[in-house]
């Protein structure tokens, strides 16, 4: 008998054992309740990587994953979350890494859900994948390449067609900021790129020609024109443009919908193409609307645009593909891409070490060279940012002289510090390559601040706004609560990374006036007082703590069918005759109309929760108490704890007075409390408790749990 069409999902996961050479596949249908991505990834972690593991150890595995939605024709569904074990924060929890490009697509295509990596390599090799044939091959040939040069190598070995997702030298040399590339500069960090070194696992190469069923075509073409013509704005779903236009009630110069008249791809094919002013219902100019160059770079980008640039199936494009002589000209690449944490060096670099922001703007016209070099170099090397922290980090270690203090004499005479001042942008390739190589004392600025600040004495640098650590578990903010404040802050905490989340931010920023957007949220939460005017925030309430959690179960549902958080959910529109209200239920539209099952979006929501809750369990599993010991329940105590400085920054402004983002101790804690509460963990602890874990059917972990004592 033929086996029973699978529609979303492509019903088979592949597992690749690098010690033994062992490629099989199994059924994907026991993780469907974890719906998928980080779902599936965390599901398979916390069943088969015992509490404790090394990240370097044979044991460690690595699990890519896909959703449900992944290549199905769902606007911005083209996304991996890979879980594995951190490397640079305490006690090497379960992690995610998120990546765009084409690397899910494929993954899907080639007629897999999800790839479970295990065992170790005693050789370089690197992992071939076309639709059912599978091999590990030999990549002695590629180590010691940058990723660049490796996707070059491997596509003209493999064919163009594929994508090729690589590891450069900083994970080779097992750098705990290394990262994975694909698509030349999508990356997924935490981490990845070292574990995947120490598996001598060079790169996977995936070519997917299968197709990926559903079952309602004709209900996704509609509910995708339905989404392009009412619902979706730009990136980070900013819903009002830039710049003031004859079509728009409103305008906001922070929105990321910058296109407008005279901004143009200046070096587009054929001539430069005016990206003008696209209207909502538009459908054909969707991918105008975002000028990501512009808008992180300013005008002076503009000349150096190609072209927007784009995940699979995102119509909004907020990749800039850009050409910048003088970037290759400094040591870096001349062909750049630039998302996001690129317009970051430039001021950190500078602000930190000329400390005179009058200076800083003079120099602004170079800024984009310094970010170009530093970021192209950066995804040659696989090295990853951390959300910027290496670069505050660098800048804060030169300087306060801590590099002076701790290198040793030759190391230190091995750069021209004065590069900084004379706006010199050559240092930076010569400080990250040796940053990648790992065999000297700078490169433990790569280990993360949990490392380098004790071994070089400095744990003032964890206090300090600058460094913006947010929780002292090892790792910086990620729109924390200089977003609409205690929300921001709560959910910076819930991870064993940087969060993540877009959910709040998109709202935040979307451009909308704060009495509208104050409307949606009585709407969406329970009540206009969910959010605050920016910088005049008021206590925690039970509305804030719904926004919390549904940011963090909304980017988690997100990251499991998958769909971009960057841009997704669709809380606003910029439709005036919408009033502009978006539609959350979207997911679960195209969901049934994918899979053919009939969910709510609150049965999503739930899955959301569950897989949260997930996560959390492996955690209390695998973290260590104040007696040393493995497993502790003690979330509010040991795990959801930021630094002191939200608390103490502002010395001459108390919380809750306009002007500052400064918060409250105790009021975070009733904070935690209240979002413990939506989950349904133990509100003293945090932890889940028997009666969630029943609530979201999860009766394997509640036994495990009770086994171990770590059930409250």
């Amino acid at each position: 008998m033929a086996d029973e069409k699978s529609y979303g999902w492509a019903g088979k996961i592949l597992r690749v054992n690098l010690t033994t050479g062992a490629i099989t596949t199994e059924p994907t249908e026991p993780y469907k309740d974890y719906i998928g991505g980080m779902g599936i990834a965390n599901k398979i972690m916390y069943d088969e990587v015992p509490a404790g593991t090394d990240p370097f150890a044979e044991e460690s595995k690595i699990v890519f994953a896909v959703g449900p939605l992944t290549a199905s024709g769902v606007p911005l569904a083209g996304r991996t979350t890979i879980s594995f074990l951190s490397t640079y924060t305490t006690d090497n929890q379960v992690v995610d890494a998120h990546t765009g490009g084409m690397l899910g697509a494929n993954i899907k295509k080639a007629g897999y859900d999800g790839i479970i990596l295990e065992g170790m390599s005693e050789t370089p090799v690197y992992l071939c994948i076309k639709n059912d044939n599978v091999e590990i091959k030999p990549a002695d040939f590629l180590w010691g390449q940058g990723t660049r040069a490796t996707a070059e190598a491997l596509n003209r070995l493999e064919g163009n067609s594929a994508c090729v997702a690589s590891i450069g030298q900083a994970g080779e040399n097992l750098v705990p900021y290394a990262c994975l590339i694909n698509s030349r500069n999508h990356s997924a960090g935490a981490g990845l790129g070292a574990i995947m070194g120490s598996k001598k696992l060079k790169a996977l190469v995936v070519e997917g020609t299968g197709p990926v069923n559903v079952a309602d075509p004709q209900a996704v073409a509609d509910l995708s024109d339905y989404m392009l013509r009412e619902i979706v704005g730009s990136n980070n779903n900013h819903v009002v443009p830039s710049t003031q236009q004859e079509w728009a009630e409103y305008y906001d110069a922070g929105s990321r919908w910058t296109a407008q008249k005279g901004a143009s791809w200046e070096l587009a094919e054929g001539g430069a193409i005016e990206s003008g002013e696209p209207k909502p219902g538009e459908i054909n100019t969707v991918g105008y609307r975002c000028l990501k160059s512009l808008k992180d770079e300013g005008p002076e980008a503009l000349k150096y645009t190609i072209k927007m640039d784009g995940c699979h199936s995102c119509p909004i494009h907020c990749y800039s593909d850009m050409r910048v002589p003088a970037s290759k000209a400094a040591g870096g690449y001349e062909i750049t891409g630039n998302t996001c944490v690129p317009n970051f060096p430039f001021t950190n670099y500078m602000i930190k070490i000329l400390g005179d922001k009058t200076t800083v703007e003079a120099l602004s016209d170079d800024a984009l060279v310094w970010d170009q070099v530093t970021g192209s170099t950066m995804d040659d090397l696989g090295l990853w940012c951390n959300y910027g922290q290496i670069y505050r980090d660098i800048a804060h270690c030169y300087a306060t002289g801590v590099f002076e203090r701790v290198l040793p004499a030759e190391e230190y005479a091995m750069f021209d510090w004065d590069a900084f001042a004379n706006n010199d942008p050559t240092i930076v390739p010569a400080l990250l390559h040796h940053i990648a190589a790992n065999d000297n004392e700078m490169a433990y600025v790569a280990y993360g601040p949990l490392v380098w600040t004790e071994r070089w004495n400095d744990p003032e640098w964890w206090n300090d706004p600058a460094s913006t650590l947010i929780n002292v578990r090892g790792w910086p903010v990620h729109h924390a609560h200089e977003c609409f404040a205690q929300v921001g802050l709560l959910y910076n905490m819930m991870f064993n990374r940087d969060d993540m989340i877009h959910s709040a931010v998109n709202f935040q920023g979307c451009g909308l006036p704060l009495e509208l957007k104050q409307q949606i949220a009585e709407e969406v939460w329970g009540g206009a007082d969910a959010i605050d005017k920016d910088k005049n925030y008021t206590p925690m309430n039970e509305h804030k703590a719904n926004f919390a959690w549904w940011s963090i179960v909304t980017d988690v549902l997100h990251d499991s069918l998958t769909l971009c958080n960057w841009v997704w959910p669709m809380t606003m529109s910029p439709t005036a005759a919408r009033d502009y209200r978006g539609d959350l239920d979207l997911e679960a539209k195209f969901f049934k109309a994918v899979t053919g099952q009939d969910v709510t979006t609150d049965d999503l929501y739930k899955a959301g929760a569950k897989i949260m809750t997930l996560q959390r369990a492996n955690t209390v599993r695998s973290m260590k108490g104040a007696d040393g010991q493995m497993g502790s329940i003690e979330m509010r105590a040991i795990h959801d704890v930021p630094t002191e400085w939200p608390f103490t920054q502002d010395p001459d402004k108390q919380p809750f007075t306009e002007g500052t983002i400064k918060q409250d101790k105790e009021d975070f804690q009733n904070g935690l409390t209240m979002l413990y509460r939506c989950f349904g963990w133990d509100e003293e602890k945090g932890c889940p408790t028997v009666e969630c874990l029943e609530y979201y059917d999860m009766p394997d972990v509640k036994e495990e749990l009770a086994s171990l004592s770590l059930l409250p």
